[in-house]
């Protein structure tokens, strides 16, 4: 087939000597900065020749650009077309401007063939009124290349080994046949299918081959990448770094890696998220060698940042449900000489009052942390008071998509509401708890689930008035519809059972609906027993919702939903309280900000709704 080579990599052209010679003149003439990712040796050697045209050409030119072109083209050009960067300057001389016309073709030639534009058709006119010049650039790109043909061939051990890491690459490699031929998306394509490779067993992975050759007539790409896989890597042992205040112990014990295990990044970045997740370090980075010669047990370098001893966090910040808020939290890290935590944390809004104190230990050889703790918690919502104050014990370990913990807590809460005589409850509960998350981002989930499962109980006689089993679940779901839409799915249950009255159960182990992360339509936890005006908790708890997402673009999208739940003492006499409304999503820098406007379909009420909607 006719046609040329064409890996778009520009030659280095110009007088880098002459330039230096020249060094004070350049300085002066204070150039500018090349665009970023276009011909940085290009400018460079406009800027030579504009600098020794400068010597013999002391008179300056000004002038306007119009480019007239296709949007994108337009835009291209605009930025980093010479000609177009330098009308910004007032120190270009006549003779500076007649070569930057001169260069003006050839310039729009490189820029365009970076859009996969390889015949244009360029012309430039040059007119001059009360001496200020005015050119004209107009340029027809001419039909874009498209993708022929795309073979990607794979050498080393991926060929015999790992099959499945082979079709990852592949599947990575965005660019398809019929796809516009663009420098972005071929670099980008390379270097998504290498990453890919990478990810898994094959660190060393490399391109050995990359060629797109165009033919200018027929208008078509045929790209070939060949890659070399290499060997299997294996992890070898930590190499920490940076550990002055905490024993390196304690990322030792949360290192879910073994010695000899297969390389996958995966792994790494659970190491740095086990790591991230203790108290002790600001910051974690960690990289691995690459040495194809030296693939068994590969060394993992382990860079720390460390917290000091003291800390001191604190915060202010507005929701919907429960108003303005201010938090803090003091924490001293290094509690008996040993790298316990203490903690003292608060928290004070609208609705709540809280306050904890915990001496946590550091993680066990299995990633097992022990605390103690005790709290206090005054909640004010719906004409009912609940006070509750809490002691006990707990284990917990935290993994890369599962969280779990298992707890003792000695509850004695009080409920004060419209009526007189408020009710106090005590009880001794174990508990367990799971929480798993399998999303495919966890900031920005698009695909997948989180679960939460609690189960309790209690006996009477044991530091407990009443005898109940507690069990609760939440699960929300993501369903992609396509590029741009999206379906969430949320369930929710909650249940004591008891063969006694909800008075004689800790009130706050109960359950109410309502507000922005349950029923949208009606205010925070409204849905309950209605009892003179005061809404109190229930014995179960059942909401749903459904919501469908359209993104307009990558960071702005709006959504419609369907709410349902209810909260009742007796399941037979249990009323659904349905909602329904639109919002607005925005994919912040901190996390996904949900704006809402619900409407109550029993209540008759519309109601508001700002919401950081993190998947927990």
């Amino acid at each position: 087939m006719a046609g040329r080579s064409f890996d778009l990599v520009c030659a280095v052209r110009g007088a880098a000597a002459k330039l230096h010679a020249m060094k004070p003149l350049v300085h002066a003439m204070k150039p500018l900065a090349p665009a970023a990712g276009h011909r940085p040796a290009a400018a460079l050697t406009v800027l030579t020749a504009l600098v020794l045209l400068a010597v013999a050409a002391p008179a300056f030119a000004k002038y306007d650009v119009d480019i007239d072109a296709p949007r994108n083209v337009k835009k291209l050009l605009k930025d980093h077309l010479d000609l177009a960067r330098f009308a910004k300057r007032d120190d270009v001389s006549d003779d500076q401007f007649q070569f930057l016309v001169t260069a003006t073709p050839k310039d729009v030639r490189d820029l365009v063939a970076t859009e996969g534009y390889f015949t244009p058709v360029v012309r430039t006119d040059v007119t001059t009124t009360d001496d200020k010049r005015s050119v004209k650039v107009s340029v027809d790109p001419g039909p874009q290349t498209n993708v022929a043909s795309v073979d990607l061939k794979f050498t080393g051990a991926v060929t015999t080994e790992d099959r499945k890491q082979e079709n990852a690459a592949r599947f990575a490699f965005a660019m398809k046949e019929g796809d516009p031929f663009t420098q972005g998306a071929w670099d980008d394509a390379k270097n998504a299918a290498l990453k890919a490779l990478q990810s898994r067993r094959y660190l060393g992975a490399r391109i050995v081959r990359s060629q797109a050759r165009i033919n200018p007539r027929t208008h078509i790409a045929d790209l070939s990448v060949t890659f070399d896989s290499g060997p299997t890597f294996t992890f070898g042992k930590l190499d920490i770094s940076g550990t002055k205040r905490y024993p390196q112990k304690i990322i030792e014990n949360v290192n879910p890696i073994n010695e000899g295990d297969i390389y996958d990044i995966t792994r790494v970045n659970e190491l740095q998220r086990q790591v991230q997740n203790t108290p002790y370090y600001a910051s974690v980075a960690i990289d691995a060698d690459n040495d194809v010669t030296k693939p068994l047990e590969t060394p993992l370098h382990v860079k720390v940042s460390e917290y000091p001893y003291h800390s001191v966090r604190y915060g202010v910040g507005y929701a919907t449900d429960t108003g303005f808020h201010i938090q803090g939290a003091y924490s001293y890290l290094n509690t008996f000489g040993a790298a316990y935590p203490f903690t003292i944390a608060g928290r004070l809004d609208q609705t709540q009052q809280y306050g904890r104190v915990q001496l946590a230990m550091p993680p066990d050889s299995r990633g097992w942390i022990n605390a103690i703790f005790g709290s206090y918690t005054i909640t004010d919502v719906s004409d009912t008071n609940i006070y509750s104050a809490r002691v006990g014990v707990q284990r917990s370990r935290s993994t890369q998509n599962i969280d779990t913990t298992y707890s003792l807590t000695f509850y004695d809460d009080r409920l004060t509401q419209n009526e007189p005589n408020p009710s106090t409850a005590r009880a001794l509960v174990p508990a367990w708890t799971w929480v798993r998350r399998d999303v495919d981002d966890p900031l920005f989930p698009r695909r997948g689930n989180v679960v939460r499962a609690e189960a309790s109980f209690a006996v009477k006689g044991l530091l407990t008035d009443q005898t109940f089993a507690r069990l609760y679940t939440n699960m929300q779901q993501y369903l992609p519809l396509g590029r741009n839409d999206l379906l969430v799915f949320r369930a929710e249950f909650g249940g004591v059972f008891t063969t006694g009255p909800s008075s004689g159960v800790p009130a706050s182990l109960l359950f109410r609906a309502g507000g922005a992360n349950s029923v949208r339509g009606y205010s925070y936890l409204s849905i309950g027993h209605n009892v003179s005006g005061s809404i109190l908790p229930t014995k179960y708890m059942v909401t749903g919702s459904s919501e469908y997402q359209h993104w307009f673009t990558h960071d702005w999208g709006g959504a419609v939903f369907f709410d349902i739940g209810t909260a009742t003492d007796t399941w037979g006499e249990r009323v659904f309280q349905p909602g329904v409304g639109v919002g607005a999503r925005w994919r912040s820098p901190v996390g996904p900000v949900n704006v809402d406007v619900a409407y109550g379909l029993k209540n008759k009420s519309i109601k508001p709704y700002l919401t950081l909607g993190i998947a927990f």
